[in-house]
């Protein structure tokens, strides 16, 4: 459904910047003000602008990937370009009409004085060091450390979690950047590893080398081993731009994806709960988006934990960071959620709390806890600007010692 709102307001902002291109080009030389000049370039143009909706109609590959990738990288420079454009935009004619400049606002574009030459330059400057910088970050990983105090009694005298999230497994990714990946998690030496959704990129058979990633992720070790939750991508289903289109037609479930994790050794867990060595419980949701295009049923969350023993720790994945209140009314005492990227790209990552109560890091939420990571790959554009990929690790103690009488349950629900 956004994908078919965004639609016109992107191809509006295409004849917005492919004109003041020509404006610009014409400032260069009056020789670049020729249809011999402008045809080529608007076809090149309308190519990179058309990349991603190609990347969705052209099926095969090694077409369909080419066109992905560009598509890709092209949203996340057009970001920039449109900012920078209606930037400059809106400053000149402010100044304009203020005679800053000596002159008011021409009536034609194309009368501008030299400093349109000098701006176009800045802006191609920036564009060309943000999109390096972009893909540069968008390739490291970082570990975050997090120190977390549950209220709760645990057997246990501390438990080191790590919390990975949007892997999105497609286009994006790459075996090396999958490698490094499982060897920092490694490095932590974690009790649990938790994979909070989006495992995938829609697209089962954009995975360069699904066999290869799969041997990869199998990899990952920890004293109780990998489990997941589904995320709003973990479905099969066309994309364009990232954004998918509304249908009241039933998704049918790919099972490449659930075969996938049962070779690499990761446990998914779907409105389900797990005893976890006696010592916590363990949960994992059902994405709504994902219930919904499936026409499955979702638990709410007090039923899904109802019949649990409430002196046990409740961890519980929840891919998008949504009703935390009910998260904590029904009982959770960690939740691990992703979805957000934090934003992924400036400005984004400033107006995320608009949108959500805990957009990225840890929320103290009555007696619960939320942590949400800003994800270890990318969604969309291969870049990452004023945010990071991260493996976020939660060094967890629990405040009230383990009453050594406690019953506990001797198996999962």
């Amino acid at each position: 459904m956004i994908a078919v709102f965004l639609t016109p307001v992107y191809l509006l902002f295409q004849y917005y910047i492919l004109s003041w291109i020509f404006v610009w080009a014409s400032s260069l030389s009056p020789a670049l003000d020729s249809v011999w000049f402008r045809a080529p370039a608007a076809v090149f143009y309308l190519f990179l602008a058309f990349s991603p909706l190609t990347g969705m109609l052209v099926t095969k590959n090694p077409f369909h990937h080419m066109f992905k990738v560009i598509g890709n990288l092209w949203l996340g420079i057009f970001l920039y370009l449109l900012l920078f454009v209606l930037a400059f935009d809106g400053i000149r004619r402010l100044a304009g009409y203020l005679d800053f400049f000596g002159y008011r606002y021409p009536s034609s574009i194309a009368s501008m004085p030299r400093s349109l030459l000098i701006c176009g330059g800045i802006i191609l400057l920036l564009l060309v060091c943000i999109g390096i910088r972009g893909v540069q970050r968008a390739c490291k990983i970082t570990v975050r450390h997090e120190f977390i105090v549950l209220e709760t009694c645990c057997r246990l005298p501390k438990l080191d979690i790590v919390l990975l999230a949007d892997l999105h497994l497609g286009c994006n990714s790459s075996m090396k950047q999958l490698q490094k990946l499982v060897d920092a998690v490694n490095r932590e030496n974690p009790d649990l590893v938790c994979i909070a959704g989006d495992i995938f990129d829609n697209e089962y058979d954009a995975i360069s080398s699904p066999e290869r990633a799969c041997a990869i992720l199998s990899g990952i070790e920890s004293r109780y081993g990998v489990y997941a939750c589904w995320g709003n991508h973990d479905v099969s289903e066309k994309i364009l731009a990232g954004f998918t289109f509304s249908s009241k037609e039933k998704r049918e479930r790919e099972h490449r994806f659930e075969q996938f994790l049962r070779d690499a050794g990761i446990f998914l867990l779907e409105d389900e709960v797990r005893l976890i060595d006696g010592a916590f419980y363990l949960g994992g949701r059902k994405d709504p988006d994902m219930a919904r295009k499936e026409q499955d049923t979702r638990l709410p969350v007090e039923k899904l934990l109802m019949s649990l023993n409430r002196s046990v720790p409740m961890i519980l994945m929840e891919h998008q960071p949504k009703e935390l209140k009910k998260a904590q009314s029904a009982g959770v005492d960690l939740l691990l959620s992703g979805h957000t990227h934090n934003g992924q790209m400036f400005p984004a990552n400033l107006f995320l709390r608009f949108f959500w109560e805990n957009p990225w890091g840890i929320l103290k939420k009555g007696s619960m806890i939320s942590a949400v990571t800003s994800g270890a790959c990318v969604w969309g554009p291969p870049m990452r600007l004023g945010t990071d990929n991260e493996i976020m690790v939660l060094h967890t103690t629990f405040q009230k010692p383990y009453a050594s009488g406690t019953n506990i349950p001797p198996d999962s629900k």
